[in-house]
């Protein structure tokens, strides 16, 4: 048994990290231990081919919390910029690409109508958005028992919808349960518009245009824009170095970091946690245990369902955690062309999402357990404004593949060369000759994103962005206010409210209620 620790922190993942710093500040004794020889979870760079280097599953920061970046002092742990403020580039094979940057559009044969139709939609869906953000600044409240903190959280929340005015507040409460598809047909004409805003409701989900709940996807991602990002931003050294300098943060505060520290089990007695059991047998004696980790990891291989109420454990099998994304990555031996751009855009996000329909037809391949056929990307050039992350003159294209199944049959090792070929041959249609310039490729399908980073079923947002699974019922009912079936167990991942995404908010609002608690102790 080592020392005692105040609080033992399971995973080193951005959320951990965020949270850790926060309870050293407040004075406890904090140990992060993390399974990987890297801190920053999915905010990782990855060397998969000799000298060359790419963000492994994130790729762009668009939705870090202000006041998380200040409190953290990134840029003073190294955090720099390679490029911020990107535009999306919705790519078509005949060089007519449309280009959107906040509330303008132009190119793709977009009409003054749709644009203009569009600057009325983003103003209105901003609104929508920045209800969102107050939402995810605190605990998610309670619906049921709750206290005066819940309840001055639900009045702020109403009096929010009710200030946006009765046409806007009808118009949310109408479209938040529907899908992405009617909502732009309701709209725009254009296709290429259609597809962009239809992808950005579903990264990382396993969801199409046609599924419920995926407007509110859309105004998930639009709150990164309530927050001050006007548009996409790249990291300096891949998304590592966010990791890296997050993890000096928490040094500087007095945070321990043990790295290839797995842990085996969170240790319970008597109705609460007393610390965690490594996997080579250490164990570690903490008050508090923190799980950065996906709820399913949590509460089925770390606590064991047969440690919960059957009620409990029932909730925990019934979260959808099904992934279906993968991550394509290229070693090139110079930069691509890709028809009608000029070499200054390819440092832009290129999306291939040509239409609704196609995205839907993607989608429908995955729900079968199937890999799609036409699969929709966002790419990333990142070399383009870091060339460290390649050999002199070389580049690394990085591309975000919706959709791909977690278990197709007969394994992934039967379809893995088939399926990095497709989505090749499916890059080449926009950049003829690509093929050519490859030096290696990696494809990280969502069983490796669950191997190598611990995200069940491969899952990016550690659970499914629908309407049943955020604010008040993220993971679960019982679990949403970080504090879940024992005394002194806390989530602080993107399992918990508000949910994924490179944000920072779950693991700091998970460690103000853990401060909080301890306070009225």
């Amino acid at each position: 048994m080592t020392d005692n620790y105040d609080v033992a922190l399971v995973g080193a993942g951005h959320n951990g990290l965020v949270c850790a710093t926060y309870l050293a500040r407040a004075g406890k004794k904090v140990l992060v231990l993390e399974a990987n020889t890297e801190p920053g979870g999915c905010a990782a760079t990855r060397e998969f081919a000799p000298g060359y280097s790419v963000s492994a599953c994130a790729q762009w920061l668009n939705q870090l919390h202000p006041t998380v970046a200040r409190d953290l002092a990134l840029e003073n742990h190294g955090l720099q910029w390679a490029a911020r403020e990107l535009a999306s580039i919705s790519l078509d094979v005949d060089g007519q690409h449309l280009t959107q940057r906040g509330d303008y559009v132009e190119g793709g044969n977009i009409t003054a109508a749709d644009s203009a139709a569009f600057r009325k939609f983003h103003a209105k869906t901003t609104r929508y958005a920045k209800l969102l953000a107050r939402a995810f600044e605190a605990r998610a409240p309670k619906l049921v028992e709750s206290n005066l903190t819940d309840r001055l959280t639900l009045i702020k929340l109403g009096l929010g919808l009710k200030m946006m005015g009765r046409d806007d507040m009808s118009d949310l409460m109408r479209i938040i349960l529907i899908n992405m598809y009617d909502v732009m047909e309701e709209n725009f004409d254009n296709a290429q518009l259609k597809g962009l805003l239809s992808l950005d409701s579903l990264l990382g989900s396993h969801m199409g245009p046609r599924t419920p709940s995926t407007v509110f996807g859309y105004l998930y991602r639009r709150v990164g824009e309530v927050f001050g990002h006007a548009g996409h931003a790249q990291v300096k050294g891949g998304m590592g170095a966010l990791g890296q300098a997050m993890a000096a943060s928490a040094r500087a505060a007095g945070v321990e970091i043990r790295l290839s520290s797995a842990v085996a089990s969170i240790d319970v007695d008597a109705g609460r946690v007393t610390g965690v059991t490594l996997a080579d047998g250490e164990k570690i004696s903490a008050g508090i245990v923190v799980s950065n980790a996906d709820p399913i990891t949590t509460f089925e291989r770390l606590v064991g369902l047969r440690n919960l109420e059957t009620d409990t454990a029932r909730r925990v099998s019934q979260i959808r955690c099904t992934g279906g994304t993968a991550k394509l990555h290229l070693a090139l031996n110079g930069l691509p062309v890709f028809t009608g751009l000029q070499e200054r855009q390819l440092g832009q996000r290129l999306v291939i999402a040509p239409d609704m329909n196609y995205i839907e037809r993607a989608f429908n391949a995955v729900k079968y357990k199937e890999y799609s056929t036409a699969p929709a990307l966002d790419i990333s050039i990142p070399t383009v404004h870091d060339a460290g992350l390649a050999p002199a003159g070389a580049h690394v294209l990085s591309a975000i593949v919706q959709f791909a199944p977690y278990a197709p049959q007969g394994g992934w090792e039967a379809h893995r060369e088939t399926f990095t070929q497709l989505v090749v041959e499916c890059i080449a249609r926009y950049a003829p000759g690509i093929e050519q310039q490859i030096v290696a490729s990696e494809l990280l399908t969502p069983a490796d994103l669950e191997r190598d980073y611990g995200m069940t079923g491969g899952h990016w947002h550690h659970g499914e962005l629908g309407m049943d699974q955020v604010l008040m019922m993220r993971p679960f009912p019982g679990a949403t206010q970080y504090n879940a079936a024992f005394d002194g167990l806390y989530l602080c991942g993107a399992g918990a409210h508000p949910g994924g995404g490179v944000m920072g908010l779950a693991g700091r609002n998970a460690a103000r209620e853990i401060i909080k608690r301890g306070a009225a102790a």
